[in-house]
């Protein structure tokens, strides 16, 4: 059944498209990181994030949460003794590297805690106990994260106990706690864009459009796909929603919605009979999505456009192994001059390993039309001002010259305001010592008083 409706599909890829040809090829061996204990644990989030200079990924930790940061350079035999990041009590269920500071990373963990780590340059020397900051106000485990993309220091997290909280984290406050919208376990959170909406899929099968900062529902479509089974969403281009899920029959879809007419998808596709949560990855610069099914051992991927039946199927990557976790590389991290569309970074077991999206083309030469201008690392707003109402639009870069990918190694500054309890206990002290060396004083002088006495 599969095979003929896959064929079936690509029998319509008559249409013309640069991306007809895309093909996806994993590394060679020593590109990729071995000997690496991933994660068991039963959670469908990524368990990987990647930037220009790093790979982090979710490990296997007795008795608490841990996961590895790896600088990109350092492929091979990744040894036992490897530093890792481990300051959480319970397992960690998502991490993800903030976009506008590759030293910066978030974890949410099984222990209801966000924890924000900065990554040393070069890598850890050392095991990572202690977080920057550390952001409290979940009451069940924390098992998804996403940073704001234009505004400086906004984080969304989502917990068990059905509730979404944005944070400014450099001020460790909870700013908007969104709290009595959805009545079950939230499958998925992300932002579109600008980062002025967020966009959530929920247990109770209903998919919403939050307005962030109100914390409101602005529109909400139910059963977007009629399984039980989970489902995910993400933007795609012009405010259009893309979803998965799964039919009454537990089969695996793909939808595409219009958020101003959320009465009907504009396409409602049957993928197979697997059942493993399809997380899509979608590219702005190219239309097109990809879909990794956790446990699967392929990547589709799709082209979605405005022509019917707008979600078009391009072609499949498929491999032995299967994907316990899957990251997805920054444009500013691809190498253009191979025309490198996409780098996904694939978890197995006991490694991980890099799997490039090419476009084939004869040139040498830079392919304009393959690399519009992309989002770049710097944010656009602060998060004060964003939280005030201000918000900001995405500041793009072009990857001609070869953008200078990483960013730059800028101190994490949190704000005074996280310094208030430390300056009163620091007063106190001050008082408490101050008393102390009276009390001494006076002692000494009854000693020398009965002293002299005798």
């Amino acid at each position: 059944g599969c095979r003929f409706q896959e064929f079936t599909m690509s029998r319509q890829v008559v249409r013309s498209s640069k991306f007809r040809h895309v093909f996806g090829q994993a590394v060679k061996t020593d590109q990729c990181y071995d000997d690496i204990r991933i994660s068991q644990m039963t959670w469908d989030s990524n368990f990987c994030s990647v930037n220009p200079k790093f790979v982090a990924m979710i490990v296997d930790a007795s008795g608490g949460g841990s996961f590895i940061v790896l600088p990109l350079s350092k492929s091979g035999r990744i040894d036992m003794s490897y530093p890792t990041v481990c300051g959480h009590t319970g397992p960690v269920l998502d991490i993800e590297f903030c976009p506008h500071n590759d030293n910066i990373i978030a974890s949410g963990s099984e222990d209801c805690s966000v924890m924000i780590w900065e990554i040393p340059e070069g890598g850890l020397t050392a095991p990572l106990t202690d977080p920057v900051v550390k952001l409290d106000g979940h009451s069940k485990r924390v098992g998804i994260l996403s940073w704001h993309p234009t505004a400086h220091n906004v984080l969304l997290s989502a917990g068990c106990d059905n509730v979404v909280i944005l944070w400014n984290v450099a001020r460790g406050e909870a700013v908007v706690r969104i709290d009595s919208v959805h009545t079950d376990l939230i499958y998925s959170a992300c932002w579109n864009r600008d980062g002025s909406k967020i966009l959530t899929s929920c247990k109770d099968k209903t998919m919403r459009v939050l307005d962030p900062r109100k914390g409101t529902v602005l529109i909400e479509k139910e059963k977007p796909h009629e399984g039980s089974r989970p489902t995910r969403a993400v933007f795609v281009s012009d405010g259009k929603i893309l979803s998965t899920g799964f039919s009454r029959m537990s089969e695996r879809q793909v939808a595409l919605w219009d958020p101003n007419n959320f009465g009907e998808p504009l396409t409602l596709q049957e993928l197979d009979t697997s059942s493993g949560v399809l997380l899509p990855f979608f590219d702005p610069d190219t239309g097109i999505v990809y879909l990794c099914g956790k446990g699967d051992s392929s990547i589709r991927y799709f082209e979605i456009t405005d022509e019917a039946p707008y979600v078009h199927y391009l072609s499949m990557y498929s491999s032995k192994e299967s994907q316990k976790g899957m990251g997805c590389m920054p444009k500013r991290g691809l190498e253009v001059n191979k025309c490198e569309i996409t780098r996904f970074y694939k978890l197995h077991e006991r490694k991980c390993e890099p799997v490039v999206m090419t476009v084939p083309r004869k040139s040498d030469l830079f392919q304009e039309d393959l690399y519009p201008d992309t989002i770049g690392p710097e944010p656009s707003v602060e998060a004060d001002d964003w939280f005030q109402g201000k918000d900001g639009q995405p500041i793009l870069i072009s990857l001609k010259d070869g953008f200078g990918a990483t960013t730059k190694a800028k101190e994490f500054k949190v704000h005074k305001s996280l310094l208030k309890t430390t300056t009163a206990s620091v007063q106190s002290l001050r008082k408490e010592v101050k008393n102390l060396n009276a009390a001494i004083e006076e002692l000494t002088k009854r000693v020398k008083e009965l002293e002299s006495k005798h």
